[in-house]
């Protein structure tokens, strides 16, 4: 007798051994044919699946996000097979799911065309439509490197030969293809009915440049046309927002070859991110924090006393001087305790907050960047707190509710909170382990946030909890965060003198807002679409005159708007008013100001606001005040 547990808590018995599918259509038809995989104690597995002991199970649909993923990991299969029958001398290699879809690498003596894609996803569609059943079978690991030798797939053999030799692979076959893969997949190929294959680009076979170049095609899928529509219109809204498009339109910032994942910040850029820059300074300022600098090149020894030589060598950039190895800090942490442990603290004086705009250079692969949002060098709005174990709750509650504020005011609204929790290997007692994880759940709990928990994904050295913003067109992105570290400051020889007067170690708390300045310039320029709100806008307003006559008191109107502290240009080109207007709106400035001899006359300005809103005339005096409010308001 074989007992199924199904979520709901009821139970259904079965004399015999019996599948997934089985079960599904013990208890209804439409689940049976909705079934994509299911879940037996936790596992995903196939629907063929045998069941022979007492378990637990779930049937995954294409509604649940676990039935999406199999969907999208058997359609990479399926192109698999759509191109090796196109093109029988490509050799495949892997294809993983990713975030919104998947990809396949494969091996080809020449570059696919678009050409070559839109035969591809036809031929997808058209195996798809023949709905052939997916089916699985163990073999040993010997066997599996002879087939794929023999079917000449030198890719597929290389990583079956990497697998232990006394342990048995799977391989999946529909009609005429038969790929090496863990599972689960789909239980035939009609399941797949929604994708796209969006585009081509190279990848080093296995990650690593001294390898073959190879071709990775990358797809979406989705269990429903109407979200792959929808995504599919999310991307083309997202390239209109492209930072790097937006940057030179708008005279910003730029690249070139000569510094890789480095920017050139041009005068308005630059100006956006003095404006970033200088609130959170504010910020600093205004709760606690003392702002400081360390240096940008370090010791050798000073990384491999903090576990970053050991751990991180690869990502840094290292230089040399009279015979000692030198590393430029890809993170501020052991230069922050080393200004902290200059001198002996007393429990009196913590907790101790520092906040550092810290400089940080990363040897990023050049395939990775991308853009502000991945490069070599960047600046951080670092913070460490130095606490007791006591303060612990009490400075997670305080930070995040700075950074729910200090969101707001940049705009967004809408946070995402996961908390990672203790890993299996870890330093520090299981009690800390619990102190810190209560004090980052219950900074989230007081602060009225739903959160998610993501078991053992906390670092070896303490829990954090990762803050997710949603953007305007709904994307999201991962900044802020906060870790609680046991590890760093005894092993950096960090103390404070406690009350009973013994040595202790403090608590080190590592806590960002923006994280990386240059990235979160990059969000919000994409969530805004460049037309920055009034107090990060490069230029306030720009004033134009209709003719010379009217030369002079343009003059005087920036003049009287930059005295007010705004941010102004002058137009005075011997062009038409219209054409001035459409220049300016597609530079997004927030307002465009137009005077001739009417508004010389009477002291005004005839105001139009960005989007083609026109204000009409204003007395130069209530127009500051109106900007003056939107600056305030944060608009």
């Amino acid at each position: 007798m074989v007992s199924v547990r199904l979520p709901d808590g009821s139970k259904r018995e079965f004399e015999n051994p019996v599948t997934v599918a089985q079960v599904a259509a013990s208890i209804g038809s439409s689940l049976a044919k909705a079934a994509v995989v299911g879940k037996v104690d936790g596992r995903l597995v196939d629907t063929s699946y045998l069941i022979d002991k007492d378990v637990d199970l779930s049937i995954v649909t294409d509604r649940d996000a676990d039935g999406v993923d199999v969907i999208r990991h058997s359609t990479a299969h399926l192109l698999a097979y759509a191109v090796k029958q196109l093109f029988p001398d490509a050799q495949v290699t892997i294809g993983p799911v990713i975030e919104n879809g998947f990809y396949y690498d494969f091996s080809y003596k020449r570059p696919f065309t678009p050409e070559d894609l839109q035969a591809i996803e036809k031929r997808m569609q058209e195996l798809a439509r023949k709905n052939e059943p997916v089916t699985r079978r163990v073999v040993s690991r010997d066997e599996a490197v002879e087939y794929f030798k023999s079917l000449g797939e030198a890719y597929k053999a290389e990583l079956v030969e990497a697998i232990p030799q006394d342990q048995e692979v799977s391989l999946y076959t529909s009609g005429g293809f038969t790929d090496l893969c863990r599972g689960p997949h789909v239980p035939s190929n009609g399941k797949l009915k929604v994708f796209k294959l969006m585009r081509v680009a190279g990848a080093y076979w296995r990650g690593d440049s001294k390898n073959e170049m190879l071709q990775r095609i990358y797809g979406t899928a989705w269990a429903k046309k109407e979200d792959q529509d929808a995504y599919l219109k999310m991307l083309e809204e997202a390239e209109k927002r492209d930072h790097r498009r937006l940057g030179r339109q708008l005279d910003l910032f730029h690249f070139q070859d000569e510094a890789p994942g480095l920017i050139f910040w041009h005068a308005k850029g630059w100006t956006i991110w003095q404006q970033v820059e200088q609130y959170m300074r504010r910020v600093y300022q205004e709760n606690g924090y003392n702002e400081v600098k360390a240096p940008q090149i370090l010791d050798r020894s000073l990384w491999e006393k903090s576990g970053h030589w050991e751990n991180y060598k690869e990502n840094m950039f290292t230089t040399e001087s009279e015979n000692r190895v030198y590393a430029v800090k890809p993170m501020n942490c052991p230069g922050h305790v080393q200004i902290y442990r200059s001198s002996l603290h007393s429990y009196r004086e913590l907790p101790l907050r520092y906040g550092e705009f810290g400089q940080c250079h990363r040897n990023e692969p050049s395939g990775s960047l991308h853009g502000m949002m991945r490069v070599r060098g960047f600046t951080q709005d670092d913070g460490h707190i130095f606490c007791t174990e006591d303060q612990i709750l009490g400075e997670c509650v305080a930070f995040t509710e700075l950074l729910k504020k200090v969101y707001k005011d940049f705009g967004f609204t809408d946070i995402i909170y996961k908390v990672a929790t203790r890993p299996e290997k870890r330093v520090g007692s299981d009690e800390i382990w619990d102190k810190a994880e209560h004090a980052l759940i219950e900074s989230l709990e007081r602060s009225g946030a739903e959160y998610e928990i993501s078991p053992g994904d906390g670092a070896f050295y303490g829990p954090k909890i990762e803050y997710t913003l949603k953007d305007a067109i709904g994307r999201m992105w991962q900044c802020g965060t906060i870790q609680v570290d046991f590890s760093m400051p005894s092993r950096l020889g960090a103390e404070y003198v406690a009350e009973d007067n013994t040595r202790k170690t403090p608590v080190m708390i590592h806590r960002a807002i923006l994280g990386s300045l240059e990235r979160f310039i990059g969000i919000l320029i994409e969530n805004h679409a460049g037309a920055m709100p009034m107090w990060l806008a490069p230029v306030h307003a720009v004033v134009m005159n209709i003719s010379d006559a009217q030369a002079d008191y343009a003059g005087s109107v920036v003049q009287t708007l930059k005295n007010a502290g705004f941010r102004v240009e002058s137009d005075l080109r011997n062009e038409k008013i219209n054409y001035k207007i459409r220049e300016h709106s597609v530079n997004k400035i927030p307002y465009m100001l137009v005077v001739g001899d009417k508004e010389k006359s009477a002291n005004t300005v005839a105001v139009r606001a960005r989007g083609g809103e026109n204000l009409g005339v204003m007395a130069v005096d209530a127009l500051i005040a109106r900007m003056q409010s939107e600056i305030s308001e944060k608009k």
